[in-house]
């Protein structure tokens, strides 16, 4: 019998041993496992730093040049009244260079338009959200007090935002 017992001690002695083995096979794959997601984690990171970085980029490129369209739309203008200031050292045809400016400024409105800027209506009557009161006068009898009399400046839009109200004088 103690001879049994010899060969069991030596089957529990193995069979550590080979726990001990496989538990350190265990641990070296989990170390494995963990440092190779350690390396996924740091290059994800690294990645999305770089995503980040290349946004805010492409943000600030996009803010500083945001006006290039608008602005090469505007150059044809900047030309034409170029030409009126020549044309009006050269020439004394004030009709034509009435005629010059006049397109010119229709040029500049349709640039506008095309661009989300439109001119404020007073077909609305007088609205204080976009309208700037700036004198009252007399209307007369035909004309109810409040209603806008003249346009001193014209107001504009930028798609739903004011840009400047419409300056006006309403009837007292």
């Amino acid at each position: 019998m103690e001879d049994y017992k010899v060969e069991n001690n030596q089957n529990d002695s193995t069979s550590e041993a080979e726990l001990v083995d496989e538990r350190d096979t265990k641990i070296e794959q989990l170390q494995q496992k963990l440092k190779d997601f350690e390396d996924k984690y740091i290059r994800v990171f690294s990645e999305f730093e770089n995503y980040k970085k290349r946004l805010e980029r492409e943000k600030s490129e996009t803010v500083a040049y945001a006006l290039e369209k608008f602005s090469r739309d505007l150059l044809p203008v900047l030309d034409n009244l170029e030409m009126a200031i020549q044309s009006a050292n050269t020439h004394s045809d004030m009709a034509k260079l009435k005629e010059g400016v006049e397109l010119t400024l229709r040029s500049l409105s349709s640039i506008l338009e095309r661009n989300g800027v439109e001119k404020i209506s007073i077909d609305q009557g007088f609205d204080p959200n976009i309208h700037q009161a700036v004198m009252k006068v007399d209307g007369g009898n035909n004309i109810k007090t409040g209603e806008i009399v003249a346009i001193l400046q014209n107001g504009y839009k930028l798609k739903d935002r004011l840009l400047r109200p419409t300056m006006v004088s309403v009837a007292n």
